[in-house]
């Protein structure tokens, strides 16, 4: 086997089981916080949420590096490619509500509640939610 051959399938490889790594990562965050919230909750604020990060992500009073965090959260949920594709079912909705999870909590330690709080479009009922499923409440 061609030595070009043997390096390609191992990058390929490597990617493979990285990506299922992030699969059990995302499994197990799924299933810790699958009893506390309610999946179908969440995708009602969807549209809130992608408000409250376009808002974040253009408040020039938010650090730079977490408005690029924002930007390239808007990027990924814009982007038709996911992690897990949206039809597998209850992760394939989780891991986009995990990663923006995990983003809002990077953005509220580095932004601030304050940020959150005036940004936020929805209902204060809404926005509970979010901090639960972020781990800010």
């Amino acid at each position: 086997m061609p030595e070009w051959l043997i390096i390609v399938l191992g990058v390929l490889g490597g990617i493979v089981l990285l990506w299922l790594g992030l699969l059990v990562v995302l499994w197990m965050q799924q299933r810790r916080a699958g009893n506390d919230v309610d999946w179908r909750e969440i995708l009602r604020l969807v549209p809130d949420v992608v408000r409250l990060v376009k808002r974040l992500a253009s408040d020039p009073a938010v650090p730079r590096t977490t408005r690029w965090w924002l930007l390239g959260l808007l990027g990924y949920l814009l982007l038709p490619i996911d992690l897990v594709p949206d039809f597998v079912p209850v992760i394939g909705l989780a891991d986009d509500a995990i990663i923006v999870a995990i983003v809002l909590r990077f953005a509220i330690r580095h932004a601030g509640m304050e940020a959150v709080e005036r940004h936020w479009p929805g209902s204060p009922a809404g926005l509970r939610t979010v901090l639960t499923l972020t781990g800010a409440a």
